[in-house]
């Protein structure tokens, strides 16, 4: 048995669950929609993408991408600041390709996402009501017109991989959408605020760091119930407790 593989849980809750064995990713999800979406996705993606190996519904299966996350969310990346340029190019080369053909959320749609996931975090008393408005105050910035780019739409700091200064790959595509640049980078760089500077200089234009910090609190205004109903804590340090605290504290 010594040169079994181990099974390793990188991810799992009642929606989907991701599996390593050796070099192999296997991402089991009931909607299958989300699977198509991010095989599209990651077809048209112009920056590299893990290879597919195999499809059966409800596994997908994924080859290794190679190097390691660019960071984790509540922990301090160790990635080189060229690193973190190099991810603000990739993004920046995935938001000038053309739009994929299917739909993203609106503005009324986000809209009303924000004041639902508002009420509840009060009325379970989740957040003091306090902190809840003044992230609310900030999040509606966010909350204007944009220019629709090819998103990635879920770009968390674990979803994009190095080796050295370079982009190995991106994965988890199943939200990708056409959306708001601002958005992408916004989640890129959430809980870690210290590396903005480095993405945005990757990025290579300018970009209003009002509505970035805006997307950090409306993100995690709507995040909060996710993670709750789905067993992880959102007040783990650097997660989306502290974002929504330092938030209140500068508004």
């Amino acid at each position: 048995m010594a040169d079994v593989e181990p099974v390793e849980v990188v991810v799992a809750h009642h929606e989907r669950a991701t599996l390593r064995v050796g070099d192999v990713f296997l991402k089991i999800d009931i909607d299958q929609g989300r699977t198509d979406i991010e095989i599209e996705a990651m077809a048209l993606a112009p920056i590299p993408t893990p290879q597919i190996l195999w499809r059966t519904p409800p596994v997908l299966a994924l080859a290794a991408l190679p190097g390691t996350a660019l960071g984790r969310l509540g922990e301090p990346s160790t990635s080189p600041s060229g690193a973190w340029a190099a991810a603000g190019a990739a993004v920046r080369k995935l938001h000038s390709a053309a739009l994929p053909p299917w739909r993203g959320r609106s503005l009324d749609e986000l809209a009303v996402e924000l004041d639902v996931a508002c009420a509840w975090l009060i009325s379970n008393g989740i957040l003091s009501a306090d902190m809840v408005t003044r992230n609310r105050r900030i999040a509606e910035a966010a909350l204007r017109p944009w220019a629709p780019v090819f998103t990635h739409g879920d770009l968390q700091v674990a979803h994009v991989f190095v080796a050295g200064d370079e982009i190995t790959g991106v994965i988890d595509w199943s939200e990708a959408a056409p959306g708001d640049a601002l958005y992408d980078l916004a989640t890129l760089t959430l809980g870690h605020e210290e590396r903005l500077g480095e993405v945005v200089a990757g990025y290579g234009t300018d970009v209003d760091l009002d509505v970035i910090r805006a997307w950090w609190s409306l993100r995690s205004l709507r995040g909060i119930r996710w993670l709750v109903e789905h067993g992880f804590d959102p007040n783990s340090p650097g997660c989306e407790g502290d974002v929504l605290r330092a938030g209140a504290m500068r508004d």
